[in-house]
């Protein structure tokens, strides 16, 4: 049975960092697209970024140049982990952050296509 397990969140400044791990089981996950999403209180789950199985392939959201200068996903196949170095962060970033996983996706943006998820780490950013 395939599992993530989500890491790494917390109460931190404005201004500072947090790296979210994801570690997987349950699969070959050298070969799967894995993702970050995040959902804030009152709104969608929304696409942050994902990395398909070589890591040379990252796409990040669109909706805001703010998360691709200051998000960095990247996975470790070796110990089935995908991080989120998370830098800069701001009030707005306050979300749910949950990590997603599948063989293949028709976009990686939509939700729906993910088959796996995580129960979600909370990051909470506020002075």
């Amino acid at each position: 049975q395939v599992q993530l397990v989500e890491s790494g969140g917390g109460l931190v400044q404005p201004g500072g960092s947090l790296r979210l791990s994801c570690a997987a089981s349950g699969g070959t996950f050298s070969t799967y697209v894995m993702a970050w999403f995040r959902q804030a209180p009152g709104k969608e789950r929304e696409f942050v970024a994902a990395t398909h199985w070589t890591g040379a392939s990252t796409y990040y959201a669109s909706y805001s140049d703010s998360v691709k200068t200051r998000f960095t996903i990247y996975r470790d196949n070796a110990k089935n982990t995908v991080y989120l170095q998370m830098n800069s962060l701001k009030p707005e970033d306050t979300a749910v952050y949950y990590c997603s996983a599948d063989r293949s996706v028709s976009s990686d943006i939509d939700a729906g296509d993910y088959d796996y998820w995580g129960q979600g780490t909370q990051v909470t950013v506020s002075s």
